[in-house]
């Protein structure tokens, strides 16, 4: 009972920082979120895009993050389940810095949460990557189809949708003639979606408060 009672307070506290992190200046003259794009949640891309060889492995549903700061357990966790494991976003977030009963105050930094996948995933190679152009950028996401290659990005939410802060999901895929990339967000209130990758790069290609250092991919192979 104690513990629960602390696991209580601390997702208090993880709500109470997540609902500051999204008070933000309003989007610029003109900012149009990708939720207005024919692409991003069209019905027949999304079923091309759950047929690629990597994203047809992940659980479908996806596992869901069951709080604020548990974004990139989660991812992880998908990760594993896609081939074959049944470890679970608590499992992750025990190997996770600052992270108690699967909250993880503040939430992971790239660098954390490729330490927890670390851990987590033996048999993996967790890599973290931080493509320094949007080619560099296709280039790693082209990666995303292949079998053996799993990769998680972590990107801010304002740049595609006005609003929203550090967020972690695996990319299920890359639809290369149409430049989509197929993110399989965790948080169950956006589903998977699809999103040019320019714009993904832009919202990738920031820097994350909480370590100072830019966001960027992780990359898992086995």
């Amino acid at each position: 009972m104690k513990k629960r009672g602390i696991a209580t307070a601390l997702l208090l506290i993880a709500l109470a920082g997540a609902a500051l992190s999204l008070r933000q200046d309003p989007p610029p003259p003109g900012f149009v979120s990708i939720k207005f794009d024919p692409a991003f949640q069209n019905p027949a891309f999304l079923e091309r895009a759950w047929a690629l060889p990597v994203a047809k492995t992940f659980p479908h549903p996806l596992i869901s993050q069951t709080n604020p700061s548990a974004c990139g357990p989660t991812a992880v966790s998908n990760v594993l389940r896609s081939s074959g494991a049944t470890t679970t976003s608590d499992e992750v977030a025990s190997h996770g810095s600052g992270c108690f009963s699967g909250i993880c105050f503040g939430g992971l930094t790239l660098a954390q949460l490729a330490d927890a996948a670390r851990t987590s995933a033996p048999g993996w190679t967790v890599t973290e990557l931080h493509p320094a152009t949007l080619e560099d950028f296709r280039a790693a996401v082209r990666q995303a189809n292949d079998p053996a290659r799993r990769l998680l990005i972590n990107f801010t939410r304002r740049p595609l949708f006005g609003a929203g802060g550090g967020h972690h999901s695996p990319i299920g895929g890359y639809l290369e003639a149409e430049d989509l990339v197929f993110v399989l967000d965790v948080n169950e209130s956006f589903g998977p979606w699809l999103v040019s990758s320019a714009r993904l790069f832009e919202a990738m290609d920031t820097v994350d408060s909480s370590s100072g250092v830019k966001r960027g991919l992780l990359e898992m192979t086995r």
